[in-house]
């Protein structure tokens, strides 16, 4: 199975601008785990994702001043969609994180995460063990 099979297409892209609380409402509100990071000025995507959120509110750091930039992953790994479950899971347990953001030519097209790959595996390794 591939990573384009897995990935979850909504994706949350927010501003470097975007404090902590904003950042959390909308993560909250898509129900995702991680916000995509667009830097227009600088280039590039970062993540964000609910653990820098919780890691910046345990060293209490105000939610309503702090913003995404400064918690933003910028050195990100990015899978391809025709990546293979296990080249995720590979680079997911290489870099200690738990969500990849997934580009073509054109940029972000989604987020792939450990919970995206269990479910797909689950039914094959559930039917394997029948």
């Amino acid at each position: 199975m591939l990573v384009r099979d897995a990935m979850s297409t909504v994706i949350l892209t927010i501003g470097p601008a975007h404090t902590l609380r904003q950042a959390a409402r909308l993560m909250s509100a898509r129900r995702v785990g991680a916000a995509v990071v667009q830097d227009g000025d600088a280039g590039g995507f970062g993540i964000l994702t609910e653990r820098d959120v919780l890691n910046a509110l345990g060293s209490d750091r105000n939610p309503d001043l702090e913003t995404a930039d400064a918690h933003t992953t910028r050195d990100v790994v990015f899978a391809a969609p025709t990546w293979t479950l296990e080249e995720a899971a590979e680079a997911m347990t290489r870099g200690g994180f738990r969500h990849l953001v997934v580009l073509d030519d054109h940029g972000p097209v989604g987020i792939v995460s450990v919970r995206d790959i269990i479910r797909c595996w689950l039914p094959v390794h559930s039917a394997a063990a029948a």
